[in-house]
């Protein structure tokens, strides 16, 4: 083996180790004896923490390997380790909910590992079609989570209409992805931005038209008004766990490719694409947060509220500078950890056939248990943006960020935003300490692995929050190298 082929396999190495675990999750799974299969959420968790431990080794490191096909670089190796923190939380928030629903271990944890790959194939795609087939590699495994508890009329409801609504919006993506090509004669990131730079192609029809199509394609993903329409049946409907990797690392995983085409290969046209993300991001906000305002379940409420999160997000791509960039990245790592720890909280409340899901179900709840009704508080906190939290330096870097671009009129909508949100993050808190508790609801202990994971995303949200400069020098690095391609 060349030395170039051998930098590219360590180059390559998380993807693989991630790719590789996902088959051994199947196999052993299905070489087990029965009643031993629960080992398959333990073997994600190492083949997790491996692949991570490599991310971390390559930090530094620019390489372009396959012929420039994949890019790996700090932008993409921070991405990953984002979508490797929302994986290992999920399998741990996991354990016991997907052997209390009857889910196939083996399948469920190697369909989660899949979702994992192709979320780091769109960070590392140094062309469209990697980044094409990272994410279908993704929603095809998605698809299936949505509707992996059949005995629940909902979830598959949740899966079909994801699956279809998902399949337009990929037409939408993959017919941009050709009106590019068709006018720069290449798939290549590299190659549009020379294109699109030497070229004169700032006003050509294929590239607008190609744009808009793309806009599409990943506005679905990241559920951007007015392609959110899915988000709060499918989040109601799949299980709770595979709702909080959707609306954490699905989402980091789209902006990922977002940053990647727009920012990268079409960063000379973003006078076009700007305003574009800016209509959408006071869309996403304002809709987002109206419309949880009036929810009553609480996985509707947090989709509303994720939709909402997009639109903070959008704010960072708009002022897509140095400072724009980084506040991208920083706010995706805080917003996994105060939403994964949201929803540990609604899986230790939760039982079978959907229970104990509305917000009065959460009556009294804080004085019941103690640590869950903290954590849930602490993170509802954080969600709507509150110091000290990391919530609030996120917003506050975003915001800062749009200011400093000259996008005043953005950051006040933000703002206003903002506050609206405030009515709906605290309703839970109100009834967990301000209502009483109700009778019927019986106590259940904290399993081991929902406990570690509670743990984690509470240290990762406060960590976050009182001490951001290591995560943001390393998020600044990622954009200076993301703006220099």
């Amino acid at each position: 083996m060349s030395g170039v082929d051998t930098v590219g396999l360590i180059g390559f190495l998380p993807a693989l180790l991630v790719g590789a675990f996902a088959v051994i999750v199947l196999m052993v799974d299905l070489f087990s004896p029965p009643g031993q299969q629960a080992n398959a959420g333990v073997i994600s968790l190492i083949g997790i923490g491996l692949a991570f431990w490599s991310a971390i080794r390559l930090l530094g490191t620019h390489e372009e390997l396959f012929g420039g096909m994949i890019i790996v670089d700090m932008p993409s190796l921070l991405f990953q380790l984002i979508f490797l923190v929302v994986g290992f939380l999920t399998v741990l928030l996991s354990v016991r909910y997907a052997a209390e629903e009857g889910l196939e271990p083996g399948e469920y944890y190697a369909l989660v590992l899949f979702v994992l790959l192709g979320a780091m194939l769109m960070a590392s795609g140094g062309d469209l079609l990697i980044i094409f087939l990272g994410l279908e590699i993704m929603s095809l495994a998605q698809y299936i989570l949505a509707g992996m508890r059949h005995h629940v009329l909902k979830s598959s409801e949740a899966a079909m209409k994801y699956f279809l609504l998902g399949a337009f919006a990929t037409g939408f993506l993959l017919y941009g992805i050709s009106l590019l090509y068709g006018a720069t004669g290449t798939t290549n990131l590299a190659g549009i931005m020379t294109a699109v730079r030497e070229g004169g192609l700032s006003d050509h029809p294929l590239m607008s038209i190609g744009m808009g199509l793309l806009v599409v394609g990943f506005g679905f993903k990241i559920a951007a008004v007015p392609f959110h329409m899915w988000t709060p049946d499918v989040y109601e409907g799949a299980p709770t766990p595979v709702t909080a990797l959707m609306s954490t690392g699905v989402k980091a995983a789209a902006f990922a490719g977002l940053a990647r085409v727009f920012v990268t290969a079409l960063g000379d046209l973003q006078g076009s694409w700007a305003p574009i993300f800016w209509g959408l991001a006071v869309l996403t906000m304002t809709i987002g947060n109206l419309m949880a305002i009036a929810q009553q379940n609480i996985k509707r409420m947090l989709a509303y509220s994720s939709i909402a999160h997009a639109g903070y997000l959008l704010i960072a791509l708009v002022a897509a500078g140095p400072a724009g960039l980084t506040g991208l990245l920083y706010y995706l790592l805080a917003y996994a950890f105060m939403n994964l720890g949201a929803f540990a909280v609604v899986i230790a409340m939760e039982q079978r056939e959907d229970r104990y899901l509305r917000l009065d179900d959460y009556s009294g709840f804080g004085f019941r248990y103690p640590l869950m009704g903290g954590a849930m508080a602490l993170c509802m906190f954080s969600l709507s943006g509150l110091p000290p939290t990391a919530g609030f330096m996120a917003k506050f870097y975003v915001f800062s960020a749009a200011v400093e671009q000259g996008y005043i009129v953005l950051t006040v909508v933000g703002v206003l935003n903002s506050l609206i949100s405030l009515y709906y993050y605290l309703r839970p808190i109100v009834f967990m300490y301000m209502e009483e508790s109700k009778a019927d609801r019986p106590a259940r202990p904290v399993e081991p692995f929902l406990l570690a994971g509670l743990v984690l995303t509470i240290l990762g949200t406060i960590q976050l929050g009182l001490s951001p400069a290591r995560w943001l020098g390393l998020a600044h690095a990622a954009a200076l190298s993301l703006l220099s391609q």
